[in-house]
């Protein structure tokens, strides 16, 4: 039986909790150095107490940036044994995170599945779930409805949920006034802001927000305070809407913490790449260097089905500039439910820019595995190389479709290889590239 209540307060008080040696060992820090950040709040461990099959990992400043994996059944694609396998690609590629945005159905039955196999911790967004969930219409749902749902994903072992509690009143008036080219983007923003409107009351998540971090108390889950009024293309960024959300999110930052609730922030969306790093700066002075969860920032809007990189572009740069973990956006971003070579891409382009950053801020530990490439490559030695690559199938398939006549180069330069030619010379060797019969 723990004598704690979440990893916050555990931290508060100098415990050391097996979630924070684990943080510690993973990120080549001290258990002081983690210990410290978590009890202040500018680092989050979300480890809901009934994951059993949890590995640990620290969000926030001083620790590598994380990536979160989107996942899901919809209304348009029920294929859970699909969804299950991009869940085992995502855990065997590295992803610290997997969100469960079902909205279609009995979720319960996938989410519980997830939880029981994924060693990545695990998030959800309740509000996409309350309709099927309760089986009722948006308009036919009252405010302890969604707090309902809200304990049923923490009961199940859900590790952070996307809570959009700052989209109140105050901030829907900033929004309407100012107007907008997308208007709301985020799903459960759209929700939550039609609701408000039919009914006519404040957003419950905001109103009975003391019972919400009650209940995530009891279970230790995370909040991911979500960005509701996040920009859905670069000309609304950094406008009234987006600003003022982020202000009430900064006072419900500390309201949770109070009751020693870890907290994440979420962000943008779609920005101009001049934006991004005032951004960051900005959710951390607002927010009180609360971890910082981005989706993207997609840098432009117009390459869709090239939307994995336009967010890794943005993803780079905002890690840099403060950004803590990054959810990956797929090619198939703004056109269709991704399928299992998707998620392998947006994965990929998510953990470049997230091992970027990590490179750029010298976290301990972040160039060895560069290094150790670079010695791979100094010495021609192709399988370390691929062992090495972030996506090892892919590397080696790519040298094989086009195999060198020269063993250990590739047919990009064969003979030519400035690699071969150099460590020849300084090993004493003479260089030819033509045979005795004077074939070149």
């Amino acid at each position: 039986m723990r004598n704690y209540a979440t990893q916050m307060d555990a931290a508060k008080r100098g415990i050391v909790t097996p979630e924070i040696e684990t943080v510690a060992k993973k990120e080549n820090r001290s258990v002081e150095f983690i210990m410290e950040r978590v009890a202040k709040g500018t680092i989050a461990i979300p480890a809901n107490i009934n994951h059993k099959s949890l590995s640990a990992e620290a969000v926030g400043d001083g620790t590598r940036v994380k990536i979160n994996v989107n996942l899901g059944i919809s209304g348009d694609c029920k294929d859970y044994e699909m969804e299950l396998r991009k869940v085992r690609m995502a855990v065997d590629m590295g992803a610290e995170s997997i969100m469960d945005l079902s909205n279609y159905g009995k979720t319960n039955t996938f989410r519980k599945q997830l939880i029981d196999m994924s060693p990545a911790m695990i998030g959800t967004v309740p509000m996409y779930d309350a309709i099927g969930y309760l089986e009722k219409d948006l308009l036919e749902i009252t405010a302890q409805d969604f707090l309902k749902v809200v304990e049923a994903h923490a009961r199940e072992g859900v590790d952070f949920m996307t809570i959009h509690a700052g989209i109140n009143r105050r901030a829907v008036e900033a929004f309407m006034r100012e107007g907008r080219r997308m208007n709301i983007v985020s799903r459960g923003g759209s929700l939550l802001f039609a609701w408000m409107k039919m009914t006519g009351n404040e957003n419950p998540f905001f109103e009975y927000y003391d019972e919400v971090l009650d209940i995530l108390r009891r279970y230790d889950v995370t909040i991911s305070l979500g960005d509701a009024l996040r920009p859905g293309c670069i000309d609304d960024a950094s406008d009234a809407g987006q600003i003022s959300e982020l202000i009430e999110l900064g006072n419900l930052a500390k309201r949770a913490w109070a009751k020693d609730v870890q907290v994440m922030i979420e962000g943008p969306g779609h920005m101009a790449m001049n934006e991004i790093a005032a951004n960051m700066q900005m959710e951390k002075r607002l927010c009180h260097g609360a971890p910082f969860y981005v989706l993207g920032p997609l840098v432009t809007d117009i390459a869709p089905g090239y939307d994995h990189i336009t967010s890794a572009i943005g993803g780079a740069i905002a890690a840099q500039a403060g950004a803590n973990f990054l959810c990956y956006v797929t090619p198939a971003e703004h056109l269709r439910l991704p399928d299992e070579n998707d998620v392998r891409e947006g994965i990929v382009a998510s953990k470049i820019a997230a091992h970027a950053a990590d490179i750029a801020l010298g976290l301990p530990g972040a160039r060895d595995r560069d290094n150790a490439m670079a010695d791979a490559r100094h010495k021609l030695d192709w399988p370390a190389q691929f062992a090495l690559a972030l996506d090892p199938e892919k590397a080696e398939r790519f040298y094989n479709q086009v195999p060198p006549t020269e063993r250990h180069t590739c047919s990009m330069c064969g003979k030519m290889c400035a690699v071969r030619t150099t460590n020849m010379i300084l090993e004493g060797k003479e260089v030819k590239f033509c045979s005795e019969k004077g074939a070149c």
